[in-house]
């Protein structure tokens, strides 16, 4: 609830409509969603489809509304909602087509509370999913992500994991497409009611992430096709 707030209160004076989307899982354990403000679109999942699913349903709700750029943010106050503006700024300039707000950059992640054997993971994994990509990013797995819209339309989103993977995905599309990734350094902020997946799940999680860099790999390679990352139609 804190994170609608702090956005409620954020005037983007870069974005004519401002478009607040939820998709909501287990309505009954999740108390405070907003259901009666304006420029707000809420979806009930009937039941728990996943964290990708829940991304895909909103992206897919925002374009339908009319969305240009679509900024997605966890909402357990992780990442603050005060850095839209900037990233929204970024994506309407033209210049990048998808901006992460990076806990990395600046360095403040473990100062923020980040766990270390969180950080180690997060850069071993980013360091092998620029090899695998060819980018230079700082962080493949910020859940602080701007998007444009001409790329949201493009990617085939569907055909991504429902789990939480799918936040690995979907930037491995953006490269696959030749969309231009930017990046904000974002302070980090871990609490008590902060979300994460357990270390056994982030585990699987970092195999699906290997996993997705290889078979972007390969089929750059043009060894194999993969509905993750169909045949090109020319640039964007």
């Amino acid at each position: 609830m804190r994170t609608f707030q702090t956005i409620s209160a954020i005037s983007v004076a870069a974005v004519a409509t401002a478009a607040l989307t939820f998709a909501q899982e287990a309505p009954a354990r999740a108390p405070g969603i907003p259901q009666n403000f304006d420029n707000v679109v809420v979806h009930t999942h009937p039941t728990n489809r996943g964290y990708g699913a829940n991304q895909k349903t909103c992206y897919r709700l925002a374009l339908d509304h009319g969305a240009d750029i679509v900024v997605m943010v966890h909402p357990d106050y992780q990442y603050t909602p005060k850095l839209i503006p900037a990233m929204a700024g970024l994506v309407s300039s033209g210049l990048y087509h998808c901006v992460l707000g990076s806990r990395i950059l600046g360095g403040q992640a473990l100062r923020g509370g980040m766990p270390l054997w969180r950080y180690v993971a997060n850069r071993g994994l980013t360091f092998a999913g620029n090899l695998l990509l060819g980018t230079k990013v700082s962080e493949f797995h910020t859940g602080y992500r701007a998007f444009c819209r001409e790329f949201l339309d493009r990617a085939p989103l569907e055909k991504n994991s429902d789990d939480f993977v799918f936040d690995n995905q979907i930037l491995a599309q953006a490269v696959w497409f030749e969309y231009a990734i930017g990046e904000i350094s974002c302070p980090t902020r871990y609490a008590p009611e902060a979300s994460s997946i357990n270390f056994w799940r982030s585990v699987w999680y970092g195999f699906g992430c290997l996993a997705t860099g290889i078979m972007f790999r390969i089929a750059k390679w043009g060894f194999v096709r993969s509905p993750l990352f169909p045949l090109r139609d020319g640039p964007h």
